[in-house]
């Protein structure tokens, strides 16, 4: 619990902060836009790539880990579609962000420190694909998919086209996609350019979370409650436990990496969802409660978890 408590205070923290700030009105109406815009177009590509380009290909294919940690996604990702579509009805844009919101894991800012204080270096592995996983696939996936919304007067063929470019000339997929050609060269990083990397893509999940609590002065977390319970009941319950049939019960692998499996399955929702939702301008507000009550939510149920693997 101490452990888990150490990691999720600084998250409210930063978030506090931006309110703070905002509050105060220090850095203008513009602050948290621009901010959001730092981290999608600079902090984020500097992370994908210098993390990719640092990486043996071999780390990243480890298929029974991917299988169990994916299908949780999907069907996470689908019964939240599914269900928000007839209770939760909105544009296909809205329910892509929706289910979004129910399978991102915190898999940086929280994901990786826990499986190194439950594993130490072990777990690291299990962390990076994770954070593949959902920094470029689901993003990928998203913003294809809230591409394709449009704005109703398109040719369904123009539509996707229009979406694959959105997908192709994305700033995160175009650094990931850089980052293994780099890796897969074999060439070393230079120093310089993996310190750059490191230091611009550190900053990515302290400015989104500030950003969302400049974001939040004036509006309120309890604003669709109903919504925000379900997402964080999928998010911290409902995918866990897709995953660890999974990884369990139908995948063979280490222990380490079921556990780990589960254990980033299990965490909340990340503030990369916010990310994605500022720069649509749409499903900010339930985007950030969902972040928000899930990661306090995330101490008691992290915790149980812990214990039932008896780790940490």
């Amino acid at each position: 619990m101490e452990a888990i408590l150490n990691i999720v205070l600084p998250v409210f923290a930063i978030m506090g902060c931006g309110y703070a700030v905002g509050r105060a009105g220090l850095l203008g109406e513009q602050a948290s836009g621009a901010l959001n815009a730092f981290v999608f177009y600079v902090a984020l590509p500097a992370l994908f790539f210098g993390t990719m380009a640092q990486l043996e290909l071999s780390q990243i294919l480890h298929w029974p880990f991917i299988v169990a940690f994916g299908g949780g996604l999907i069907g996470t990702f689908g019964l939240a579609v599914l269900v928000a579509a007839f209770v939760f009805p909105g544009r296909l844009a809205i329910l892509t962000l929706h289910g979004a919101a129910a399978i991102f894991s915190n898999t940086g800012y929280m994901g990786i420190p826990l499986l190194l204080i439950a594993y130490g270096e072990a777990g690291l592995p299990a962390g990076i694909i994770a954070t593949v996983m959902t920094g470029v696939v689901v993003m990928a996936v998203a913003t294809m998919l809230i591409e394709l919304d449009g704005n109703g007067d398109e040719a369904a063929l123009q539509l996707a086209r229009n979406a694959l470019a959105a997908v192709v000339k994305s700033p995160l997929l175009l650094s990931a996609a850089a980052g293994i050609l780099w890796a897969w060269s074999g060439l070393d990083l230079p120093t310089p350019v993996a310190r750059f990397c490191d230091l611009m893509g550190s900053t990515a999940g302290p400015c989104a979370l500030f950003a969302m609590g400049l974001f939040m002065v004036g509006k309120s977390l309890t604003a669709g409650i109903g919504e925000v319970g379900w997402l964080s009941m999928l998010k911290l319950l409902v995918m866990p436990a897709v995953t660890y049939w999974l990884a369990f019960h139908v995948m063979t692998m280490e222990p380490i990496w079921a556990q780990a499996a589960v254990i980033q399955a299990a965490l909340p929702t990340g503030a990369l969802v916010f990310v994605l939702a500022h720069r649509y301008g749409l499903y900010i507000q339930r985007a950030t409660a969902a972040i928000v009550i899930s990661t306090l939510l995330s101490i008691g149920t992290i915790s149980a978890i812990f214990i039932y693997f008896g780790v940490g």
